[in-house]
């Protein structure tokens, strides 16, 4: 698929910068605990670049100085640095994340975590892998017995406990709960089987547009909190609501999150 490896090339060129840079420079703030980096901009502005010289009328939707909003039947969606507060404080988990979008439906995906050298990407159709390897969610069937992930949103200075709220309960009926700061990665290794399911709120689709083809491509299954999938869903609304997991629990974590969003609502 020409559009896949036009972007790998351009994903590859991108991470350079990023393994570059870490440490070695500063940060502006768009907002509370929401950080910017001279990486997050050099690497959008790169990828863009790349794509466009062999798709110069394609659209993107991107995390710095958003582009051309859904304005063509192929739409590039990316996240040029997924995790940039933990980039920004030298902390090694975060990500290139990108996705293609033909005619509303997820048709590639990438997400490179250039630190681990870990490249996770799907074509629709065709699997989900990691490092040319198939991967596959977990088997495990129950919350009981999972390992599971979240993430809290920039709001979380005026939602904190409600954030907390769900995070408190999942963690009485969990083995545990991982808070990583990338939700791509939550997302790709829930994909290969190292988290059971993930929740968050309020995310963009760049966090979640290449997880959610990888995931599916994996086996596994990737909702709102209402159980509606993404092409349910508008494009720019996609990650307002993000639940994901091997599809066995699913079910299980939706109920729970469903009945403590209807708790807080009474």
């Amino acid at each position: 698929m020409k559009e896949f490896e036009i972007a790998k090339k351009a994903v590859y060129k991108a991470a350079n910068i990023l393994k570059k840079n870490l440490g070695k420079i500063s940060y502006k703030l768009k907002g509370l605990a929401n950080p910017v980096t001279e990486s997050d901009l050099k690497s959008q502005e790169l990828i863009i670049r790349e794509i466009r010289k062999e798709f110069p009328k394609h659209s993107f939707i991107a995390e710095e100085k958003e582009l051309n909003t859904g304005v063509s039947d192929n739409i590039w969606i990316l996240d040029p640095l997924d995790g940039t507060v933990n980039y920004a404080h030298s902390y090694p988990h975060f990500s290139i994340s990108l996705a293609y979008v033909k005619n509303h439906i997820l048709k590639a995906a990438i997400i490179f975590d250039p630190f681990k050298n870990e490249f996770f990407h799907s074509i629709k159709g065709k699997g989900a892998f990691l490092n040319g390897h198939r991967i596959k969610v977990s088997n495990v069937k129950s919350i009981s017995t999972s390992l599971l992930a979240t993430g809290f949103a920039y709001d979380r200075a005026e939602k904190a406990e409600y954030y907390c709220s769900f995070y408190s309960t999942f963690l009485k009926i969990s083995h545990d709960i991982r808070r990583a700061g990338a939700a791509s990665l939550d997302i790709a290794w829930t994909a290969c089987g190292r988290l059971d399911g993930y929740w968050e709120f309020n995310l963009k689709p760049w966090d979640i547009a290449a997880g959610a083809l990888i995931i599916s491509e994996a086996g596994g299954k990737i909702t709102d909190f209402k159980g509606n999938d993404l092409n349910k869903i508008q494009i720019l609304n996609w990650g307002k609501e993000t639940l994901c997991s091997n599809r066995k629990i699913h079910k299980e974590m939706l109920n729970i999150i469903k009945n403590k969003i209807k708790n807080f609502q009474n």
